[in-house]
């Protein structure tokens, strides 16, 4: 029975590793190594910044906008959503200080109405806000962006005619929990959603990277604005499949120029992280949620578990798969600097993820789905 399991589980790893759009070579999808010709025209963009108690991280936030170096017309406008740590004062002081106070307005948020997301109620108000832009720049609060971000998003998109142009930023990965699981979290995250096939007009996967996304102004007017999606908790990804759907095209790469600026000291940091969303990714359901953890069981602990296996023969296939899942892992690490013997610890890293994947429903089924900063964004059970 054992030398069964073992065989699903090497022919997992064959499959992703071989035939699973080639996502752990993230070498393909390093926006920082494109080059791209600069437009005949610059559009306009506008960067909506949705910050809710960003206190820690808006001042460098604001003074990195003030830094781009792009030739068009650009703009920003941070939403305060309801921040009570000064968050709107230290984003006008920057502002001020960098001289561009002309070009980056601090607004408040509306109250949240019902059935609306904190973050795209505020997104919503940004956009109600801006001006004629050709574009528009979703990023988040804690995201500094290098001075050539824009320009670079902007030449990929004209260049490519593309509707939705996506940056996974970089992650802090510093302290030992980090270290073990941030890398994770882009692996699995990329494993969800291969870049390759993101792009691909003809598959139905979508995925965007939240903290940094370049939406034209035509392709959101396409989909309904942003009150087409505005329950959604996994926000970024649901307005890259709207687009897709529409008939628009999108494209997720990742970029080490531009950095979040939030740390995850403590392992519980993370796995709050997780617990956020990893149910709803599920769309609620305990069959999915079942289905899952079998999976990562089956996947990651597996060949690890086997290889020390009383059983001999299982040896050689799960030493096989935990030898692949080793070599797929290892770019992402090494993109984080770090060193190669986090790559054969992914298993421990999956242990963690499975482990907030259930206190995730655990949490939902309480009424305490989707916490973010005080509030409950899951739909209710």
């Amino acid at each position: 029975m054992l030398v069964f399991v073992s065989l699903i589980v090497l022919a997992i790893w064959l499959l992703l590793f071989f035939a699973w759009g080639n996502f752990w070579q993230i070498w393909e999808f390093d926006s920082d190594r494109a080059q791209f010709p600069a437009p005949p025209e610059w559009p306009r963009v506008t960067a909506v910044v949705p910050a809710r108690n960003e206190a820690a991280s808006i001042e460098a936030v604001i003074r990195a906008f003030a830094a781009q170096d792009y030739a068009g017309g650009f703009s920003v406008i941070v939403v305060d959503d309801h921040s009570d740590d000064g968050t709107a004062r230290l984003a006008f002081r920057a502002a001020t200080d960098t001289n561009a106070a002309s070009r980056i307005r601090v607004i408040s948020a509306p109250e949240l109405i019902g059935g609306w997301t904190g973050k795209l109620w505020a997104l919503h108000a940004g956009v109600n806000e801006s001006a004629a832009a050709e574009f528009y720049w979703f990023t988040d609060a804690d995201v500094v962006h290098a001075p050539d971000t824009l320009r670079r998003l902007v030449s990929r998109a004209q260049a490519g005619s593309i509707d939705l142009t996506s940056l996974m930023v970089l992650l802090r990965a510093e302290t030992f929990a980090e270290s073990l699981l941030i890398p994770a979290f882009l692996y699995f995250f990329l494993m969800l959603y291969p870049p390759k096939w993101i792009a691909d007009r003809n598959s139905r996967t979508a995925g965007a990277a939240g903290g940094c996304i370049l939406l034209r102004q035509a392709a959101l007017k396409r989909v309904g604005g942003l009150a087409a999606i505005r329950d959604e908790v996994i926000d970024d990804c649901a307005l890259a499949r709207a687009v897709k759907r529409s008939g628009g095209t999108i494209w997720m790469g990742l970029t080490r120029a531009s950095q979040s600026l939030r740390s995850y000291e403590h392992f519980s940091h993370i796995r709050d992280m997780i617990a956020r969303t990893a149910f709803t990714q599920l769309r609620y359901s305990p069959i999915l949620l079942t289905g899952t953890l079998a999976a990562m069981i089956l996947t990651f602990v597996l060949p690890l578990a086997l290889t020390f296996s009383a059983n001999i023969r299982v040896w050689p296939f799960a030493l096989a798969a935990w030898c692949l899942m080793t070599a797929s892992f290892l770019p992402t690490v090494t993109c984080y600097r770090l060193r190669a013997i986090w790559a054969p610890l992914l298993p421990l890293a999956a242990l963690f993820y499975t482990y907030a994947t259930c206190l995730s429903a655990a949490r939902y089924w309480l009424g305490r789905g989707g916490q973010w900063k005080g509030r409950s964004q899951a739909a209710n059970h």
